[in-house]
């Protein structure tokens, strides 16, 4: 082993894992960085979703509350005139749909038979307790309510406001359901976000009477699930698959790769005011430019450690070869020279030398000096 190959080797080596080590450290520390921006994103998506949701809710059941209190409509409601109500909020209940996605508009009796749908005129006298617990419980509690449900024409956001006669008399209570395809829409208008309304095919099958087969069929069946409601269909059938929803009992986060982008996907579950499951909601966003950017910090990083070994080896070469090893082997040659008994010459550059080893350039001079003084006797 000698020092010329050996200390230049051991230094490199040291720079390397010294400066691969930071490298490594750097990149843990900017991956954890994206990851909170990824965090951060993720609960923008689901606070958006969740905020949509109660304000759908206090709508419904604000404009529940303004029709129930209309005196025309609670003597409409009063005398049971079915034919009268219906003429009478027709043309509203047309406007609301066509401009705030109001998809259902009903009145219910107090024995829980409903009266009237506005949206189906000729679908009434049916009983409503075992399929409507949140018209059960409005008309048990004479309270307004609200919360989604699924009903004849599908699955919606409700509120359900008491109806009294003209009297005072609690008769029975109005609800107005919005539908979830215009809300999910205007959020992906409004943010960018792309969303899927997955409902649980039993309940669809059992309860929701008035849907459109085609919507139940093979096309729109995910696991145990309908997807009722899409802003991207093939979108969502990558990014929600059958294993993802089948268990969604709290927010669900992940990354997936879809259409040549990674998409960050939250699923929300769907439960009624009372806590039945009804579906889950899935959200999906872009999160390819935080992936490029750990990409691109990744290749930016391996640059730089490369450039930085080169260069910190390259110092440490000259530094070694031009301040130790020239110097050092300057000496050996004229130490060796003074064991040969071989004519000494002086050592030139002497002062570029480091201070370490001038005293070994002082001892040659003497020894020279001395081998010299005996010749010019």
């Amino acid at each position: 082993m000698t020092f010329r190959r050996s200390a230049p080797v051991a230094l490199i080596l040291a720079v390397v894992v010294i400066v691969a080590g930071a490298a490594l450290v750097t990149s843990r520390l900017f991956a954890g960085m994206t990851d909170a921006v990824e965090a951060d994103q993720f609960r923008t998506m689901q606070a958006i979703v969740e905020s949509a949701m109660r304000d759908a809710e206090n709508k419904a059941l604000a404009r529940a509350e303004l029709i129930s209190d209309l005196p025309v409509v609670r003597k409409l409601f009063a005398a049971g005139d079915r034919t009268g109500l219906n003429a009478e909020l027709s043309k509203m209940f047309a406007g609301q749909k066509a401009r705030h996605g109001v998809d259902q508009a009903q009145f219910h009796l107090a024995s829980l038979v409903s009266f009237l749908r506005l949206h189906d005129p000729a679908a009434f006298g049916d009983d409503l307790t075992r399929f409507r617990p949140l018209v059960v419980a409005a008309n048990r509690e004479q309270v307004p309510m609200k919360g989604a449900a699924v009903a004849r024409n599908g699955p919606a956001i409700f509120g359900v406001a008491p109806v009294l006669d003209p009297a005072g008399k609690h008769i029975g209570t109005f609800e107005i359901g919005i539908d979830y395809g215009p809300l999910l829409a205007a959020l992906k208008t409004a943010y960018g976000i792309d969303l899927a309304l997955y409902i649980d095919e039993a309940l669809l099958k059992e309860f929701a009477a008035g849907v459109d087969p085609e919507r139940l069929g093979d096309q729109n069946r995910v696991g145990k699930y309908i997807r009722f409601e899409a802003t991207n269909a093939q979108l969502m059938t990558e990014l929600a698959r059958p294993e993802d929803l089948a268990v969604v009992n709290e927010p669900l986060r992940y990354v997936r790769a879809a259409q040549g982008l990674a998409r960050g996907v939250v699923l929300l579950p769907i439960n009624s005011a009372y806590g039945t499951p009804l579906g889950v909601i899935a959200a999906s966003q872009d999160f390819s430019a935080s992936r490029a950017a750990v990409s691109r910090s990744l290749i930016w990083q391996g640059v730089v450690t490369l450039i930085a070994i080169i260069l910190l080896a390259g110092f440490i070469l000259v530094v070694l070869r031009g301040f130790l090893l020239r110097p050092l082997a300057v000496l050996g040659e004229r130490f060796e020279a003074v064991g040969a008994g071989t004519p000494l010459t002086p050592i030139t550059g002497t002062e570029k030398f480091p201070a370490e080893m001038q005293p070994l350039v002082t001892l040659y001079d003497r020894i020279r000096s001395r081998r010299t003084e005996p010749e010019k006797a």
